[in-house]
């Protein structure tokens, strides 16, 4: 797993909604920047592609875990 991984994984929910958010509006912008021709480093879209999937899936892992919680939950009552 890699390091930026691991460093999201401390982050809060919100915490995690703030960045990607963020990440999107980044990747809006550098798009933006591609088609007008002013974009300096085009591996930038890949990197801040990577970082939104990397957001949304720890999202999606945290809500799973949530939905098993609650199934284990309501099985043991």
């Amino acid at each position: 797993m890699s390091k930026e991984a691991d460093k999201l994984r401390d982050v809060s929910e919100d915490e995690l909604e703030t960045k990607l958010t963020e990440a999107k509006e980044e990747l809006f912008n550098l798009r933006f920047q591609l088609v007008t021709g002013q974009l300096d480093n085009p591996m930038r879209i890949k990197v801040v592609r990577k970082h939104v999937a990397r957001i949304l899936t720890l999202m999606r892992e945290r809500e799973l875990e949530k939905h098993a919680g609650a199934t284990a939950a309501a099985e043991e009552a």
